[in-house]
């Protein structure tokens, strides 16, 4: 099994030459990240089309769940809080109710509410090493609670308790958009293809007559660590690595535990094979805010079926679920560092 470097939280991992006949790339960029479709095939003119079609739907998608215009259902939602019930679209309601499920379960570890905290982390273009006044955190904290966050599945509605509270779904909706867009993909005759969107990929067929291989990026190195087959999967990371920097010996990043404001410090990351992007991408979240005791613990009280966990904790060890234990291949440990 051969090794090389990938993008983002995700890399890529080939048993051949980049290059190999029968292998065509897109990338486009959509929902503040790379989107890149792999196909295994000899219609190439068929591939273009469907990738343009992938992108085009992302974008679309993206309209409707960002915060970042004043248009889409979430910022409507947001500019109504503590106002009225706002109905939204039957894609932006799936993906709110399914977050609102993850909530419930995760008790509240996982929570769209933390759209509140927009703006008090700098991790994104505006990233200066500062950190945020600690009034300023506990005043935001009162502001989050998924319990706030109604639904009403009848009306297709989102009900904000509070002024002042905001929601995203920064945290899952690349998820359902790779689900959606791989839909997309087999409905135009592709079976052997792979779509990633920032850290979550969603893995289908083969490559020829071999597996694809996707790896795990060194959360503190350069490289990957690990690597495995993967078919008809999804496979998401999210790690401490992606957007953050390390101030006075300690590292801050994007993950922020909503339970108190900071950025969660159990892990520095965690890869989800699952048997949909939706709940990997969901799930990611909770089980690098937790750590891998507690979150073994929550695979087996919800029974969560085809979920598969690598952890790389904050002592640089690796743990992972028995069935993945079987088939991923570790070439070297994760890096030391902070």
């Amino acid at each position: 099994m051969r090794f090389a470097s990938g993008v983002l939280a995700l890399c890529l991992l080939s048993s051949v030459a980049a290059a190999a006949p029968g292998k065509l790339t897109y990338t486009d960029k959509a929902m503040g990240t790379f989107v890149t479709v792999w196909f295994w095939t000899d219609k190439e003119a068929d591939a273009a089309k469907t990738a343009e079609s992938v992108f085009k739907e992302m974008k679309r998608l993206d309209a409707e769940m960002t915060t970042w215009t004043d248009t889409s259902d979430v910022s409507k939602v947001n500019a109504n809080a503590g106002k009225k019930p706002v109905v939204v679209g039957a894609e932006t309601f799936e993906v709110i109710d399914r977050a609102q499920d993850v909530a419930k379960k995760s008790g509240g570890v996982f929570d769209i509410s933390v759209g509140a905290f927009k703006g008090m982390w700098k991790f994104d273009e505006d990233m200066d090493g500062s950190l945020p006044d600690p009034k300023e955190v506990k005043k935001r904290l009162a502001l989050i609670g998924y319990k706030d966050v109604v639904v009403d599945k009848k009306k297709k509605t989102v009900f904000l308790k509070r002024k002042g509270m905001s929601i995203t779904l920064g945290g899952i909706a690349k998820g359902y958009a790779v689900d959606k867009c791989a839909a997309l993909i087999k409905k135009a005759g592709f079976n052997d293809f792979m779509l990633q969107a920032g850290g979550d990929m969603y893995v289908s067929g083969k490559k020829g007559t071999d597996p694809w291989v996707v790896g795990i990026r060194d959360p503190r190195g350069t490289e990957l660590f690990a690597g495995m087959p993967i078919e008809n999967h999804s496979f998401s990371t999210s790690g401490d690595y992606e957007r953050g920097f390390v101030k006075d010996g300690k590292r801050y990043h994007h993950i922020l535990d909503p339970r108190s404001g900071q950025p969660a410090g159990a892990s520095r990351s965690v890869t989800i094979r699952a048997k949909d992007a939706f709940t990997a991408d969901a799930w990611s979240k909770v089980m690098f805010i937790v750590g891998w005791k507690a979150g073994m613990d929550i695979i087996k009280k919800y029974k969560l079926a085809d979920f598969e966990v690598v952890w790389v904790d904050d002592k640089n060890e690796v743990h992972m679920t028995p069935a993945i234990e079987k088939e991923l291949k570790i070439v070297h440990p994760p890096t030391a560092g902070t």
